[in-house]
């Protein structure tokens, strides 16, 4: 799997309720509302500057505070087509592969607003095209690529193993 998209750069420690607010996660399960509400107490412009495609990169500790599954969705339903970071917190990890949202784990500090950068997520390679540096991550693992090829767990288990809800 291949993604290439713009970046859009975020700091360090960026919470759930900083990717969703917490006043918007009781009120909803619609996950195209959840997603028009991304980001915005950071900066309330963010869903107007992204385009279907983009990639959001940040810090360390990226999703950190509460375990809902609205963070990583609210990213997808918004077009985020993957999280690069530094670090992420296990829990929202492991949630954003579940919803299939794939994430890269790597140095992100040559990542600039606006770099156009390439994710190879099968080699472990991220490209900055704009600024012609490569940075090789640890890929994920084939049962975790299995699963984002699906779309989440659910279809995985679904496909796999006839599970149905």
């Amino acid at each position: 799997m291949v993604l290439k998209g713009r970046a859009h750069i975020l700091g360090n420690d960026i919470n759930t309720d900083y990717i969703i607010s917490g006043r918007y996660k009781f009120k909803t399960l619609d996950k195209k509302e959840l997603a028009s509400h991304l980001l915005e107490d950071l900066d309330p412009e963010f869903v107007k500057k992204i385009a279907p495609g983009d990639i959001i990169v940040a810090g360390k500790n990226f999703g950190c505070g509460s375990s809902r599954e609205q963070a990583p969705l609210a990213i997808q339903y918004a077009g985020v087509a993957a999280v690069c970071a530094q670090t992420f917190a296990r829990i929202f990890f492991r949630n954003s592969i579940n919803v299939g949202l794939p994430l890269v784990e790597c140095d992100t500090s040559g990542i600039k607003e606006g770099d156009e950068i390439s994710l190879d997520f099968n080699s472990g390679r991220l490209v900055n095209i704009t600024r012609k540096i490569d940075v090789n991550f640890k890929p994920l693992p084939k049962i975790m690529l299995s699963i984002l090829a699906e779309g989440g767990l659910v279809p995985y288990f679904q496909k796999y193993h006839q599970f149905q809800l």
